[in-house]
């Protein structure tokens, strides 16, 4: 998996769904083996998950430990919908 893909996965684990974005510039695919306790149910697309292990890491852990990886919080420049009014369609 490259670690765009990973970054796209993990904006699922995360509790508040805020976006990762893989800021690396690693290219190539990569074997990922990651094991933490989740804290909520995963997504249907997330890797599959044996049963929990209080003994597993929570995930911000998990990726530092385990992949040498780190999250950080920012701020970016994202495009965004706002709907500032909407009415029933009318009767045909």
């Amino acid at each position: 998996m490259t670690i765009a893909t990973l970054a796209r996965l993990m904006t699922g684990w995360l509790d508040d769904h805020r976006p990762v974005e893989d800021q690396t510039a690693l290219a190539g695919a990569y074997d990922v083996d990651l094991d933490w306790l989740p804290n909520r149910p995963l997504p249907p697309d997330a890797p599959p998950v044996a049963a929990a292990d209080p003994d597993r890491p929570p995930l911000f852990t998990a990726i530092r430990e385990q992949l040498g990886l780190r999250l950080e919080p920012g701020k970016t420049d994202e495009d965004l919908l706002v709907v500032d009014h909407a009415e029933r369609p009318t009767p045909n």
